[in-house]
Formats: C-alpha cells, structure tokens, sequence
C-alpha cells in the first residue's frame, strides 16, 4: 500500500455498484462487475491516477449488507477499512437508505472519515427527494446522483470528491526540517545486522536521507562502529540520527552536546500522536510482574534473531524491569485483539509502512481508554537513560512527564 497515495474507500450494501465505479474511475475492469449479490470478498485495492486529485488507492469493499457466517466476516473487513481511509464514498442505489447506511455514518463519524453519498443507477431509477430527506436526517454530507454508464459523471464525482479530500492528505511533512538549517551537517548511523536488507537500506534510512538532501543539509552515512573515525576530521554534526538498536554504543561515543535521536522517533513525531507517546514512555517503571504488553508492527516482515520488536525490546524490557512481563505481537494492520483492556503498555513500530491516518486510529482506542502508548525507538531510548536527550528537540511544547524514574 502506497503510504503517500490519497486512499479513498467505497462501502455501500450488495449490487449497488461499487466495483463498476471502481472500473469507471480507472477506466480499467479491475473490480468483477456481476448481477450476482456478494461478488466483492476480500477489499479491492487499485492505485491510480485521478485528473485533478493525483495518486490514489481506491478500496473496494465487499457489501455491508451480506448474509451468514461468511457474510459477516466479508462485513468486518469492510469495516476495518474505515480506519484506513482519507475519505470515503457511501454509494446506494434504488433508493434504498436505512440501518446499513446509517452504521457506517456513525463509523465515518467515529473515525473522523469525510464522505460523500453517491446515488448510482440514476438511468433506471433517479434519487427521489424523500431520500434525501432521509439521508440529511443523519448527514450533512454532499449527495451525487449518478450513473456509472454515463462517462459524463466521472467528472462530476471526481469534482464532489475533491470537496471532501481533508487538507493533510497530500501535506508532505519534513522529518527534520525544523530541526536543521540548509549546510547543516547530518549524521546518519545505520547499523548492518541480520535485519538489514541485503544490497539496500531500509525505508527510514532511505526517506531521512532524502528529507536531509531536500534540506539541502550536508548528509554523512556511517555504521556505528565509524562513528569515532567521522568525529576525528573535527566535524561537528548538527544532528545526529541512530537506527534506535543502536542507541547505547552510539550515545556512549557521541559527544552530550550534540542532538541526538533516532528513525523511529522521528517518524513517531511525523505520523503518531507524539504527546501521547511521550507522556506514555515513563511507564515502563511502572509495570509490574504479569502484565501484559502489546507490540504493534506496521508491516509484516521475516523475522531473524535480532528482531527489534519480536526479540530485541521483550528481552530487554524484560532486563529493565526486572519483571515477568507477556508480549503479543501484532503486524501489518491486522485485527486488534478482543480485549484491549488487558494490555499495560502499548509499543507502536516507527509506522513507516503505514498513513499518519491509519497509525492515528490505530491506537486511538488505547489512548481513549487511558492506556499508555509509546513507540519502539523511545522505548530503547528510555532503556538506555537518553529518553530527554532523544526526544526534547522534537517536543513542540514542553511536556509534563510523569515523575517516573526518568534515566
């Protein structure tokens, strides 16, 4: 999934024609059209080019209105999606408007999703006023009536969409921007382990290097066994940046004066909820023996002996605590587990996989709930006695912390 792509979702109940819009918008037969109700399983995704918007990922779902175990299964799928999307289209047809479309109003709402309504198979039978006053019963959101057949409404719709798209969307936030000035030298250590890709480095390091360039900084690539040999041309860097498994030899060679932190922090600061994870990070002192913590991963990935997230954190939180603590793991954006509630501590992966949209409603319902969340690289930060070094330049406004041992 192209984290840098517009993601629009369509939801509406069976045979209302959401993969013959799909079809229409890129003019392509990606999505199977058919007179058969339930044709759309699992959530179809398709990148492409709208005039006017730019890149997108259209995500055809599977109707909200389908039967039996299987049905209801297709249902919940359709409904993770929400979380997922920039915007949304709630497509109908033959008029009908009830209880289905009403749920996913209140999920749109929940989750903060602009949408618009999309009355389609206008040739057969248009939308009729006593919808309309039934849909703006529950909504305020712009109604389109419409045919898929009619290559005239592309752009009508296309136009009603650009209306909803929200302003964030397509904002390309810098990572370090505010951090740097242009001629700045930046320090990028990038160690080589078992969990670095043969031949290539790993997205972080590839986007930090580029926002660096934008920024016209000076950038330097070492490892971390280098890190002396750059120091010893008598070059201070402006702002030093660590893969975070790196933060003890690192933060040992490197000078206390010179700004410290880390990939994943960074990208915690771009796409998450940068407060909640700095005033949930001191909690590690407070977990206790049995307690639960739930590591989230954006992507899913081969795992090998030097995991950070898998073996790396448990066992040194483990160390740290000097607590018996359980750890399930959940990767990509896979279903969260049933009871929320059981979990202390919640650890979010840096998200480079991912939208600022989905990592934001990934952990709102901990946040909502009192839960503590934090993120991977300020988590080894705390655990290694730098937390305030790694994280006080990126603070926007000081941070009352909780008075924790705060290494």
């Amino acid at each position: 999934m192209n984290i840098n792509s517009l993601h629009i979702g369509i939801f509406g109940r069976r045979n209302t024609g959401k993969s013959s819009l799909i079809n229409m918008l890129t003019g392509q037969d990606i999505s199977i059209v058919s007179n058969f109700p339930g044709t759309t399983t699992d959530p179809v995704k398709k990148s492409v080019e709208i005039f006017d918007i730019g890149p997108a990922i259209l995500i055809d779902t599977a109707g909200i209105d389908d039967l039996g175990e299987i049905g209801n299964k297709k249902i919940r799928k359709s409904q993770e999606v929400i979380r997922k999307v920039d915007c949304a289209i709630l497509l109908i047809a033959g008029n009908q408007f009830g209880d289905y479309e009403v749920q996913l109003i209140e999920q749109f709402k929940k989750n903060e999703v602009p949408y618009l309504f999309a009355h389609n198979k206008n040739d057969i039978d248009k939308i009729a006023a006593i919808t309309v006053t039934a849909i703006k019963q529950h909504s305020n959101a712009d109604i389109i009536d419409f045919s898929t057949i009619n290559p005239a409404d592309k752009d009508r719709l296309i136009t009603a969409l650009k209306r909803i798209i929200p302003a964030t969307a397509f904002q390309r936030s810098s990572l370090i921007g505010d951090l740097v000035r242009p001629k700045d030298v930046v320090l990028l250590v990038t160690p080589i382990d078992s969990e670095a890709p043969e031949g290539r480095m790993i997205l972080p390091q590839n986007q930090t290097i580029r926002d660096a360039l934008d920024n016209q900084c000076v950038t330097v690539v070492v490892r971390e066994s280098e890190i002396s040999d750059f120091l010893q041309l008598g070059i201070k860097p402006a702002l030093v940046i660590t893969d975070s498994s790196a933060f003890g030899i690192v933060a040992e060679t490197l000078p206390e004066e010179i700004p410290l932190t880390s990939f994943s922090i960074l990208f915690a600061r771009m796409k998450g909820n940068f407060t909640a994870f700095l005033e949930g990070t001191p909690y590690i002192s407070r977990l206790k023996d049995g307690d639960h913590i739930l590591l989230l991963e954006s992507c899913t990935h081969q795992t090998s002996c030097d995991d950070i997230g898998r073996v790396k954190i448990p066992k040194l939180l483990q160390q740290f605590t000097g607590k018996q603590l359980h750890f399930t793991v959940v990767s990509g954006l896979s279903e969260l587990p049933p009871n929320i509630r059981n979990f202390s501590l919640v650890i979010q992966c840096g998200g480079c996989m991912v939208t600022r949209k989905q990592l934001l409603n990934r952990l709102h319902p901990f946040i909502e709930r009192g839960i503590p969340v934090t993120n991977y690289g300020m988590v080894l930060a705390y655990m290694h006695g730098i937390f305030r070094r790694a994280t006080k330049m990126l603070e926007k406004k000081p941070v009352n912390l909780p008075l924790f041992p705060d290494n």
